[in-house]
């Protein structure tokens, strides 16, 4: 093992930007064996350095780009140990312990590289091929750690990128505002008459409203997919996980589509989580045979 640090990026870090009450979907939650909660614990606290790096203000990107590289480094076992590369070495531990693949982990760290240098997205195809590096590996982590196969992955990586994209829209005007990074595709935009300038108003146009009703349209599409995975899922607490985070996903979806994400943050009450934790629960209490 090889001492040093990558570079001259600072080796602190502020406090982390979200915890996971932040997220839209519950992580490690009482439904996921006991047993394997520490363990996604440790792989949600690994990514959650590895985004909060990327969309740290106070440093360059090539600052960001070393940090990432070293975090990479310390999921093979390499580098230096230390306040950034610490939670990356306790998820290869805990990979090695459970004998899951650090691939997953990595790919979110190739997204998270690419936020540094891209802050534009062309096309819906472009959206998806960046989500599949940044949302859909930690679904597949998760039906690797409970020994599924690969049935489920079609809808599990469906779900998290449709996450990915809800959780675009409920921050496009801060990503816009604070990091000049923009998830919208821009031919979306452009069919609609509008640009991405659009989202420093404080409240949508017309234009803009056409545009988010347009992507709610295709992440609907992924939602619907989504609803295939959990019964292919034979682990119950991982099957009713996914059903109730369709659920969510669903909910969210709708209530996007009610209300300006420019004007408010549109997230849901703790009455409508009760609600979508009612439905997945149902929905997901028998598997396909």
């Amino acid at each position: 093992m090889h001492s040093g640090k990558s570079g001259n990026a600072p080796r602190e870090l502020a406090t982390p930007t979200k915890t996971s009450n932040d997220e839209n979907f519950p992580v490690a939650s009482r439904l996921i064996p006991a047993a394997l909660r520490p363990h996604v614990h440790l792989f949600y606290l690994c990514v959650r350095a590895g985004d909060d790096v990327a969309d740290a203000p106070d440093l360059s990107p090539e600052e960001k780009t070393s940090l990432l590289k070293a975090m990479d480094e310390a999921l093979q076992g390499n580098g230096g140990r230390d306040a950034v590369t610490e939670a990356a070495w306790n998820h290869r531990e805990s990979a090695e312990e459970t004998g899951i693949s650090i691939l997953h982990a990595q790919h979110l760290l190739q997204a998270f590289m690419m936020d540094v240098t891209k802050s534009r997205y062309r096309n819906w195809s472009e959206l998806i091929n960046y989500c599949l590096y940044s949302a859909a590996p930690v679904g597949r982590y998760l039906v690797d750690l409970h020994g599924e196969d690969d049935t489920p992955k079609k809808g599990t990586d469906a779900l998290c990128i449709a996450l990915q994209i809800l959780n675009h829209l409920q921050d496009c005007r801060d990503d816009y505002r604070e990091l000049d990074r923009v998830y919208l595709p821009e031919d979306m935009l452009k069919a609609n008459g509008t640009d991405v300038v659009a989202l420093d108003a404080p409240s949508a146009s017309p234009e803009l409203r056409a545009t988010l009703d347009a992507i709610l349209d295709r992440t609907d599409e992924l939602i619907l997919l989504a609803r295939s995975a959990p019964p292919l899922i034979r682990n119950r607490g991982l099957r009713l996980e996914t059903a109730v985070i369709v659920a969510i996903a669903e909910l969210l979806s709708r209530k996007l589509r009610r209300h300006d994400p420019l004007a408010v943050r549109v997230e849901l009450t703790g009455l409508e989580k009760g609600r979508a934790v009612l439905t997945g629960l149902c929905r997901g209490w028998r598997r396909r045979r």
